[in-house]
């Protein structure tokens, strides 16, 4: 191991701090206060280990071996078919590799997300995949100075290889398939509504991207009373439609199975009106070949995603890829 991966320890930390090994063991281990070591003091330790990425190595057994074989990943929600498909393929996908899995969930809470980075690398797992995660910069930086390995996936960073959905051609061919399906079903040719996600979130960026890519092509032109990215919830999604009762035939694109949920619940009060509608989604669900006005939806290439990831385990690249995979449209 190189010296700029090599792992921080308590002799690197009582050096900067200019204090004595015992007292940063003290500050770390929770003793501080018994040794009236002051909280200016112990702040200060804790800062400087933050800033090196100082993690304590908890279990001695692991302490005794070479290699812990554990390999970390850090989701956002198992409320969502692709979240959930991702962490089972990835144990799976682990375990025929020899490794042993560990996920955690951490609900889009960059401290949740950033602490559960902490906790596996104290137990020495390495290779860390922060999946979705809202800073994964930050945590690939806390990797790094800890000498562990971190990889990128669903939402790409700057300080570790991403591996992710080409979000941009996937959203393109979805709004191409219901532009065409409103005109074949409906024969009606205008602008779609963009409904769900976050406009700061890079997924949603890309995605809208090629929704409004889509349009330009045909020359029609995207109102920005269209774009209705109100996050990821089924009740936020229902809430930005809930006064919207087209008088003639409208398409929506629909960013995620989760704004899917409240956009079942919408066409589902417009009676004879939920005629009028067509629609498609970001995100797979089998059930949504039955939901009436659904056109398409786009799966994301979870097996291929996760082998590129495991192909980057133990084969760090300095120059930190990003990888498109492609995405898997499915027509109704």
């Amino acid at each position: 191991m190189d010296k700029e991966s090599k792992r921080t320890t308590i002799y690197d930390i009582a050096k900067l701090a200019n204090v004595s090994p015992s007292a940063v063991s003290s500050v770390l281990n929770g003793t501080w206060e018994k040794r009236r070591i002051s909280r200016k003091l112990f702040e200060r330790i804790m800062q400087i280990a933050e800033e090196q990425g100082y993690s304590v190595n908890v279990p001695a057994s692991l302490l005794r071996r070479e290699r812990s074989n554990i390999v970390g990943m850090i989701v956002p929600k198992y409320d969502n078919r692709y979240f959930g498909e991702i962490a089972e393929q990835f144990e799976a996908m682990a375990r025929a590799r020899g490794f042993f899995p560990v996920v955690t969930c951490t609900q889009r809470d960059p401290d949740l997300e950033f602490q559960a980075a902490k906790e596996l690398i104290s137990y020495q797992a390495e290779c860390l995949i922060s999946t979705g995660t809202t800073d994964p910069d930050r945590i690939s930086a806390f990797c790094k100075a800890s000498g562990i390995q971190s990889i990128n996936l669903d939402l790409p960073g700057k300080n570790a290889p991403s591996v992710i959905s080409d979000n941009h051609a996937a959203a393109l061919e979805l709004t191409q398939l219901i532009l065409d399906r409103c005109a074949q079903d409906l024969d009606w040719i205008g602008p779609l509504r963009f409904v769900g996600g976050r406009l700061s979130d890079h997924n949603t960026a890309a995605r809208l991207a090629g929704f409004m890519a889509a349009h330009r092509d045909r020359g029609i032109s995207v109102p920005k009373t269209h774009i209705m990215s109100t996050g990821y919830s089924a009740e936020s999604a229902a809430k930005v439609v809930e006064n919207f009762v087209p008088e003639g035939p409208t398409g929506l694109f629909v960013n995620s199975t989760i704004s899917l949920e409240g956009i079942v619940r919408w066409h589902s009060k417009l009676e004879s009106n939920s005629k009028l509608v067509r629609y498609g989604c970001f995100d797979w669900d089998p059930f949504g070949s039955f939901l009436p006005g659904n056109v398409g939806m786009i799966e994301q290439d979870v097996t291929t995603m996760l082998t590129k990831a495991f192909e980057l385990i133990g084969n760090p690249n300095s120059t930190n890829p990003q990888i498109l995979v492609p995405c898997k449209l499915r027509v109704f």
